[in-house]
């Protein structure tokens, strides 16, 4: 295993689909794993084939298609849930199951009415069940966030040893800070003796809006899978954003890691999952909103013209997107104004547009945005007075 690359398990089509009014039914979800596949994710979690027969159709489905990813399913640490999720696998050219259990005090007591120590010998036995059937185990342990490192560390080891090829280490609330989680991960490199046997992965939820930045920081200090999916999509506020990881890691190459994401597919892809799944994505969202390569502000309209990267850290061409917007609002300066009426065709020297943008900051503070209707009837007028 190349110790630098950083594997992206998607789970949209699990995770992303638990959003209320976000169903996939199987078509669908076919649709999108090609993409997915394409797009080059690593691991596709595809569903939970035991929640409904509609779920065990698109694993059964998904995994007779897919050639290059790994295909998952997810199951409890129940041992029908495992089965089923090993039937629905049993076509799948590289199949995962992803099984696991709540290792906090808050779920052993209040969710399990349990102990640690029977919650640890159901997490080793979920293992031991699901290495019957593949190779490849994913082990979670839920609210991992919240759990005592020392008893995490346990789990972790006890179920590296039972099979477990991959460990999920979940901040399934989205409670930890980036530099906490970051410590979670480092404390199990450093304290779990056959860590080496697996692989950790990053599974953050966005609570607090820290979801991108904790996967990050796991990455840092020694995870080498981030679990994310399309626009951020999943339970309550979402999931790590695929799109945001991977373009951190291609930007800050000072880190050291890579992805086998085809970026320019993301743009894409994030159309494709908001159109399929029917939520849009908020104008504002990082790399694929859009208003992601969008200036409307005066000074940074100015800067941008002059050289793209005094505003722009990623060419919006990296990631599919269309080329950047010069947005003409009431804030707008005169090479903004410039800018757009040379575009439009027109050729006005410098006194003229010193002219024009008067009339044009009467239109801004009358609408919210300049169109280029405005900009053409405008410089008609003009020209018909200066004519």
């Amino acid at each position: 295993m190349n110790k630098n690359k950083v594997h992206i398990f998607d789970t949209t089509l699990r995770d992303g689909e638990q959003v209320p009014g976000c169903k996939l039914n199987t078509k669908e979800k076919i649709e999108l794993a090609l993409v997915l596949e394409n797009l080059g994710v690593d691991i596709i979690e595809a569903g939970f084939p035991i929640s409904s027969p509609g779920d065990f159709e698109s694993v059964t489905e998904i995994s007779k298609i897919i050639k290059n990813a790994s295909i998952c399913g997810l199951s409890r640490a129940v041992q029908k849930d495992i089965e089923t999720a090993a039937a629905a696998l049993k076509h799948a050219k590289h199949p995962r199951i992803h099984t696991g259990i709540g290792t906090s005090d808050i779920h052993i007591k209040g969710k399990f009415n349990s102990t640690r120590e029977d919650i640890l010998q159901r997490a080793i036995q979920c293992v031991k069940w699901a290495k019957n059937f593949v190779d490849d185990v994913e082990f979670y342990a839920e609210d991992a966030g919240r759990t005592d490192n020392d008893y995490l560390a346990s789990v972790v080891e006890s179920v590296i040893k039972a099979g477990a090829t991959v460990v999920n280490i979940p901040d399934t609330t989205g409670y930890c800070l980036p530099h906490q989680y970051g410590e979670k991960i480092a404390y199990l490199i450093n304290h779990v003796p056959n860590i080496d046997k697996a692989i950790i992965s990053c599974h953050c939820h966005n609570d607090l809006g820290l979801a991108t930045a904790n996967s990050i920081a796991g990455v840092i200090a020694g995870a080498r899978q981030i679990e994310c999916t399309i626009n951020g999509l999943g339970e309550r506020a979402g999931n790590t954003s695929l799109e945001e990881v991977v373009m951190i890691i291609k930007q800050h190459k000072d880190l050291g890691f890579y992805t086998n994401i085809n970026s320019k597919q993301l743009n894409p892809m994030s159309r494709l999952v908001s159109d399929t799944m029917r939520m849009p994505v908020q104008p504002n969202k990082a790399i694929v909103g859009a208003n992601a390569f969008s200036h409307s502000s005066g000074i940074h309209q100015d800067g941008f013209l002059k050289s793209a990267i005094t505003y722009e850290i990623i060419n919006p061409t990296e990631v599919g997107a269309d080329t950047s917007k010069i947005v003409l609002t009431a804030r707008s300066g005169r090479s903004a104004l410039a800018f757009r009426l040379k575009n439009l065709g027109y050729d006005f020297n410098r006194n003229e547009v010193d002219n024009l943008y008067e009339k044009f900051l009467q239109i801004a503070d009358a609408k919210k945005e300049v169109l280029d209707e405005d900009l053409h009837a405008m410089a008609k007028v003009f020209e018909t007075i200066e004519a």
